[in-house]
């Protein structure tokens, strides 16, 4: 059965019926936690004095530092919505600093430098012991590796990214992950609901993406094994798996594309983010995201992250 673990600043929490049990625990980091595993347990039997969740300020439940990896275009809709083919699209990844890690309910400051600010819900997976590079992973191994799931949000500045075609200064500036409001520990039954939960993110009340893992390409077997041949991960650390169609970015038509490419880099970039500042759907001052992780059935919940975009 599924275990809701939160995290404030001065302690670490179990969400009952009731409301949530502190657990007594001295863990001061998410792989600390995860090792006190009698501890969670007590607290999930409401071995304590339960407290309204809506009382708790809460953090992220990933602690920082950690090693955040994350995987490009992974849902058939993204990549054909970015003018590519789900058919041929690699398995590829990137590196975030775990500095961009924040808390569900905190603010996502915007660069002053940045423009064009996006959003991306994605489902981690937090790791609950060590994957060495060569380690052998089998559908049965599966839940001993991954210790739970978490919803994150990829916040990137797409006029960052596209230019230097590179990920890691682009979705790494502080606030740029926010992680939570839960750390859903599940066992190995829960794990093979994986493609029934569906990823929901609105701004301003607004649905901007909605789908299924359905429409996920690489799941997490086949990404873990690829990323074992030279990513050693630990408990703690954490995999964000992919976004679906619905992000502000969208790909130029093709023809469109075809001319751009017979033009220098400088006046190409600077046509597309003239065309793309008149987009609506990047982020504002003040715009609220909400992001929401679960099945249709509500048998698994990974509950509800709230921020809202600051201008610095």
């Amino acid at each position: 059965m599924s275990v809701s673990v939160l995290r404030t600043a001065d302690a670490w929490w179990v969400s009952t019926p009731s409301g949530a049990v502190r657990v007594d625990t001295a863990a001061a980091t998410t792989a600390a936690l995860l090792a006190d595993r009698a501890a969670i347990d007590a607290a999930a039997r409401e071995a304590g004095d339960p407290v309204p969740v809506r009382e708790l300020d809460l953090l992220s439940p990933v602690t920082a530092p950690c090693r955040v990896v994350a995987q490009m275009t992974n849902f058939a809709s993204h990549v054909r919505d970015s003018g590519g083919d789900p058919e041929t699209v690699p398995l590829t990844f990137f590196r975030k600093s775990s500095g961009s890690i924040s808390g569900p309910h905190d603010d996502v400051v915007r660069p002053a430098h940045v423009g064009l600010l996006d959003y991306e819900v994605e489902i981690g997976l937090v790791f609950g012991r060590a994957m060495p590079v060569g380690s052998r992973l089998t559908a049965e191994s599966l839940a001993e590796y991954v210790a739970g799931l978490v919803i994150t949000n990829d916040v990137s500045a797409r006029d960052v990214q596209l230019p230097k075609t590179q990920f890691y200064e682009a979705k790494s500036y502080p606030t740029f992950t926010p992680v939570g409001p839960a750390l859903v520990l599940l066992d190995a039954g829960e794990l093979k609901r994986f493609t029934d939960l569906r990823l929901r993110l609105w701004v301003n009340g607004e649905v901007r993406q909605d789908m299924t893992v359905a429409d996920m390409i690489y799941l997490p077997l086949e990404t873990l094994r690829a990323l074992t041949r030279f990513q050693r991960m630990d408990a703690g650390d954490l995999l964000l798996t992919g976004t679906p169609v619905g992000t502000a970015i969208s790909a130029p038509p093709r023809p469109v594309t075809m001319l751009a490419a017979l033009l220098p880099p400088n006046i190409k970039w600077r046509l597309f983010f003239r065309g793309q500042a008149k987009n609506p759907k990047y982020l504002r001052d003040g715009d609220v995201m909400e992001a929401a992780i679960a099945t249709d059935d509500g048998a698994l919940d990974l509950g509800r992250q709230r921020t809202v975009v600051r201008y610095a």
